[in-house]
């Protein structure tokens, strides 16, 4: 993409620089600063958005994203890339697992936003329209939360745009991870922007509050191949990488409030109709068994003994 100057609110780039800043923007009336890199390479290339820390527990793509932001240079890189690393500042700096504390909103549940909404949806509408809106190709960095165990994917979603949705499965398999799963969440960035005709993806590696470097460079290594898949940074075409692709992503949410015993692992292969788990009260009585709706992979599971009512319990992948 031809551009001689890279801008982002009151922040910018020019040919072959990189500029770290905040940008300050009003949410409920009260400013809100989001920090983030622009890099302008020296050539011509596509905009790649990459942003991490919508669920801002999920500490190894945060992690992968700052060090994205903090190595990439312009002079080895064709087009332009913006990084945001902590979209949700303020779930960061309270720990917060799934919401955003200024509202009590799943952050990537209210995508693209509304101007005129509540603080989770402010803040997703500036970034649609002065980060996300830019891209010519678009990359979610997640993973399971604090009390999330997983299996590292990725997903992408066919929104009836069949270039988008051919380009999003290209970006999924060419990232490297293993499961590709084709899901829709609705109100979710990736979603969003596929359905704006941005092809996208959400990447999924560590989990439970830990980032160790296997499950960083999961993050990282995808993001070097899918930029070298890209032709943004030297390196050639990455070999192509084994896949397997699950059609359904399958959720089991609890229906009291109690304590969770999973049976299963992630990663473990399941069969329609097994007891993947129970939840129980305070006397050991089975409230709940959770039966595998299909066969498949179970693709997270919540590690938390305390369960709520509505919670996640895990996922299958079918």
């Amino acid at each position: 993409m031809p551009n001689d100057v890279l801008t982002v609110g009151a922040l910018s780039a020019k040919r072959g620089q990189k500029q770290y800043g905040v940008n300050e923007f009003p949410v409920q009336d009260k400013p809100y600063r989001l920090p983030m890199w622009l890099i302008n390479g020296n050539a011509d290339g596509p905009m790649l958005v990459v942003t991490a820390g919508v669920h801002p527990a999920e500490y190894a793509s945060i992690a992968a994203a700052l060090e994205l932001g903090r190595s990439l240079q312009p002079e080895n890189l064709r087009g332009q890339v913006i990084v945001v690393p902590v979209m949700n500042i303020p779930a960061f700096a309270a720990r917060s697992i799934y919401i955003c504390p200024l509202d009590g909103k799943n952050l990537n549940r209210v995508f693209p936003g509304n101007a005129q909404g509540t603080a989770s949806e402010q803040i997703a509408d500036w970034v649609f329209r002065n980060v996300i809106s830019q891209a010519n190709y678009y990359v979610d960095l997640h993973g399971g939360d604090l009390i999330e165990a997983l299996v590292p994917f990725t997903i992408f979603f066919r929104s009836g745009n069949e270039r988008v949705d051919q380009v999003s499965q290209e970006m999924a398999k060419v990232f490297g991870i293993r499961f590709l799963v084709c899901s829709e969440t609705p109100g979710s960035t990736f979603c969003a922007a596929s359905r704006a005709g941005i092809p996208s993806i959400l990447a999924e590696s560590g989990g439970q509050g830990i980032w160790t470097p296997r499950h960083v460079a999961d993050h990282t290594n995808g993001l070097n191949r899918l930029m070298r898949h890209l032709n943004m940074i030297p390196g050639g075409a990455p070999n192509p990488s084994p896949s397997t692709l699950l059609e359904r992503f399958l959720w089991l949410r609890s229906e009291h409030a109690g304590f969770w015993y999973p049976a299963v692992d992630v990663n473990d292969k399941v069969k329609a109709g097994q007891n993947l788990g129970c939840v129980k009260n305070c006397e050991g009585d089975v409230l709940q068994n959770a039966i595998s709706p299909a066969d498949g992979v179970v693709l997270f599971i919540v590690s938390s003994l305390a369960i709520n009512q509505t919670d996640p319990l895990l996922a299958v992948g079918a």
